[in-house]
């Protein structure tokens, strides 16, 4: 049997395998993605190329089942066993012996660390996590004060380097939009990580959608993404793509709404990030959404603290095999996906005792590496895929919907001119350096008749001059 791109471990798999024949052929392989609208796309000029940013591999975390002070998974099993009565062992757990509280000592431990490291990614944060308490009310278990400087806690430590999302409201029960509550009948089909998506309208998405970002506007965290809780999504991905850019859009005003759902852990599926639903372009409301594609399984605590993958299934200790590795050699963006249940594992921090042991293989082995948050990749290709390029003689016209910084590219240049970049009839030099690693705002590397130049590429017309 020919191998198929898996997409996230544990859980999604189960997901995925349980929908049934006839769903998994319409969501396998490549067809998965094909539901999916591109949208617009500008006219390019064949002998401009854009480059990864600084002409390095993008790199992040996405850290999924994060939350204020509730340790998700301890109160989200009995949820998935009680939706299944008790059909798969998966869920059979022994939760009760688990600690209620992975504690905001260890949020600022791993946050610390990985500003310390150039760590950047996503961190979610469940808005009403497995229903315990909502963060914009209270918390039942914890004092209003705990739960205020666990928020600040997030603020300050965490979203500096790290994008915001909510999963879904409560990453286990379907809240009934109407009451606040969750719904009555506890079976898969009210159920975030389920069946609730099928069927469902793009409207009756966003509204939910809107209904979990409201609760995080509420206490300060900003948000441009949203990620799905297990298969949130799974056979509504056209109406998913499209209620996230609604909305978004209308709760935060995000420029470039993202939405994580795919992961693929093995084969050569492009991981590339995806500009979907673009419109409007040469207008002044330019519109798309981006669907962010992780490169890996959960390999180190898993989202259930059992049999963590190591760190040799992201990168070997000689750096020369592993997934990371495979997907860095492509030039694509090699975004990781962790658990933060498992990057904690109930105090003993095996996840992120392997994490950081990923990290230290990966500066070890490679120089041309960028951590960005998801947000930041988006706009990028964002930029990379919707601006409109032209040649007109030794004059490179830009004509971007969105701004974007560290926008690089690679064009003819005439022997012996320097680049020029001129916005709003103001020219800019360009600095020259020796390297393509040594890349920043507003320089450039000769290569024979060719020029890398990277720049901060301004929303609307500006024109590169070589």
């Amino acid at each position: 049997m020919t191998a198929r791109p898996s997409l996230r471990t544990d859980r999604r798999d189960f997901l995925r395998l349980a929908a049934g024949a006839a769903t998994a052929a319409s969501l396998s392989g490549r067809n998965f993605l094909r539901a999916q609208v591109p949208g617009d796309r500008p006219t390019r000029t064949p002998d401009v190329t854009v480059l990864n940013p600084r002409t390095r591999i993008p790199v992040g975390l996405i850290i999924d089942d994060s939350t204020c002070l509730v340790n998700l998974n301890r109160f989200a099993m009995p949820q998935f066993n009680e939706a299944f009565v008790g059909a798969t062992q998966t869920y059979h757990r022994p939760w009760r012996d688990w600690p209620v509280e992975i504690p905001d000592a260890f949020v600022r431990k791993f946050g610390e660390w990985c500003t310390g490291a150039g760590v950047k990614g996503k961190y979610s944060i469940v808005p009403y996590p497995a229903c315990v308490g909502r963060l914009d009310r209270m918390l039942p278990g914890w004092t209003p004060r705990e739960l205020k400087e666990s928020l600040d806690l997030v603020r300050t430590v965490m979203m500096p380097n790290w994008d915001i999302h909510p999963e879904m409201v409560t990453h286990t029960r379907v809240i009934d939009l109407k009451t606040g509550h969750p719904y009555a009948e506890l079976s898969p089909k009210f159920m975030e990580n389920w069946e609730w998506t099928t069927g469902r309208s793009v409207d009756e998405i966003a509204a939910y959608l809107a209904y979990a970002l409201r609760i995080l506007k509420e206490v300060g965290l900003p948000c441009e993404g949203i990620t799905t809780p297990g298969g949130f999504g799974n056979r509504a991905l056209p109406q998913l793509a499209q209620a996230t850019l609604q909305s978004v859009r209308e709760v935060f005003g995000a420029e470039i709404p993202h939405y994580f759902r795919h992961a693929y852990s093995e084969g050569k599926q492009s991981v590339m990030p995806r500009v979907e639903y673009a419109s409007g372009l040469d207008g002044p409301d330019p519109r798309c959404v981006v669907s962010i594609i992780g490169c890996t399984g959960d390999w180190t605590g898993g989202w259930d603290c059992i049999n963590p993958g190591g760190a040799d299934k992201f990168i070997s200790e000689d750096g020369q095999h592993g997934r990371m590795v495979d997907v860095i050699a492509r030039g694509e963006p090699a975004l990781m996906l962790a658990h933060w249940t498992g990057i904690w594992f109930n105090g003993y921090e095996v996840g992120f005792n392997i994490f950081k042991e990923v990290v230290k293989r990966l500066h070890g082995r490679y120089d041309h590496l960028l951590w960005m948050k998801l947000s930041e990749v988006s706009r990028y290709w964002a930029a990379r895929e919707l601006t409109r390029i032209e040649r007109n003689g030794n004059t490179v016209e830009f004509r971007a919907p969105f701004a974007c910084p560290d926008f690089t590219v690679r064009l003819g240049v005439s022997a012996g001119q320097s680049p020029r970049l001129r916005v709003s009839a103001e020219f800019s030099e360009l600095k020259e350096v020796a390297s393509p690693l040594t890349l920043s705002a507003n320089t450039w590397f000769r290569e024979g008749e060719h020029a890398t130049v990277c720049f901060t590429l301004p929303k609307g017309t500006s024109e590169i001059l070589a």
